[in-house]
């Protein structure tokens, strides 16, 4: 089976703690909100404690246009993304050259040549490796890209393949955008990157062994997450009901998913789950009737990192790596929800 061999991640240096931006969204939706005071305390419930971005706290208090996003996006995602990708090239056991195909993921920047291009400069990459920047995906992407790479690794047993994802949701707020989902989204958004090495069953090494993956689509809920695109950036949309729709599904999901291969939830030893807030968290735990302990890596992520979007799944496969390593025995689900909607999941031998 095809295997994650690595994963490695990026932060900016602009570090938010979370009574910081309690205090930023009192100044910024003071009068704009009505009760704001009554809404503040979801900041003290988000699971959030610190974040980081690329800009200052001084660049979100004034109007950015799309141009100015873009730029700054192009620049410092390509940064981020070259620092997580070395160090996951590394942990790895290989060099820049041995990668064979780039796969880019994001959502939150437009910059063309894609930042996936501008690695392979930056990395000084093969001038014949593949590429494939994936865009829209919001939050599933990080599985999504994961799924993507282990399909190439099946029918290129010999391929290294290199995923990058790099999120720079700071750059998606709004000044002027006094809607609820932009109050939302400041008490749990924040920048990241990470990059993943997946190799095909002719690499020799060990890692997370891939056994197969699910892709699961909600039709009719276009309006449930994703952006509107607004002459100065990208504006937020959350339906409230996203853990509903987890609490009505993830069970039989997980069953016809888990089930594929004689397993159920009950032998997961690893739920490396997108943190996507504390309510989504909790529903996933009331519809797999889990404890608490059991989704410690996705909430210990939240709480240091906040909602990355598609890296944040990466960072929370970094954490488990980090403390159990692979090869131990056990299996481990790797799951995200994205704009569609939908879900993204991996079954994957620990």
């Amino acid at each position: 089976m095809p295997r994650i061999r690595s994963v490695a991640t990026a932060v900016p240096a602009h570090r938010v703690d979370q009574d910081l931006a309690r205090e930023f969204a009192r100044r910024q939706f003071g009068g704009k909100i009505a009760g704001i005071e009554r809404l503040l305390p979801l900041f003290d419930h988000a699971g959030v404690s610190t974040r980081y971005f690329v800009a200052p706290p001084e660049w979100f208090e004034s109007a950015h246009d799309l141009a100015d996003r873009s730029a700054l996006y192009a620049a410092a995602a390509t940064e981020l993304s070259a620092q997580a990708a070395r160090q996951a090239i590394g942990r790895a056991g290989i060099t820049t050259t041995d990668v064979d195909y780039v796969i880019y993921v994001n959502t939150t920047g437009l910059a063309t040549p894609s930042i996936d291009a501008r690695l392979i400069n930056a990395l000084g990459l093969r001038r014949d490796v593949y590429r494939t920047p994936i865009w829209g995906l919001g939050c599933a992407g990080g599985a999504a890209g994961l799924s993507h790479a282990y399909r190439h690794a099946l029918g290129h047993p010999r391929a290294r393949i290199l995923l990058v994802a790099t999120e720079l949701c700071g750059l998606t707020f709004l000044a002027d955008d006094a809607s609820k989902s932009n109050l939302v989204a400041t008490a749990l958004f924040a920048d990241g990157a990470a990059a993943a090495v997946v190799c095909g069953d002719a690499v020799e090494g060990g890692g997370l062994a891939i056994l197969d993956t699910s892709s699961r689509f909600y039709p009719d809920s276009l309006g449930v997450m994703g952006w509107t695109v607004l002459r100065d950036g990208l504006q937020v949309v959350f339906a409230r009901r996203i853990p509903d729709i987890v609490r009505d599904n993830a069970a039989a999901e997980a069953a016809e998913f888990l089930g594929g291969h004689a397993l159920s939830v009950a032998d997961i030893d690893a739920f490396l789950l997108h943190p996507g807030g504390t309510r989504v968290l909790e529903a996933y735990q009331t519809a797999w009737n889990l404890e608490p302990a059991q989704l410690e890596w996705s909430r210990g992520v939240l709480r240091d990192y906040g909602n990355m979007s598609s890296t944040t799944v990466l960072f929370v496969i970094e954490r488990y790596l980090q403390a159990r390593g692979s090869g131990g025995g056990g299996y481990g689900l790797i799951s995200a929800l994205g704009p569609g909607f939908c879900s993204e999941s991996l079954l994957v031998a620990l």
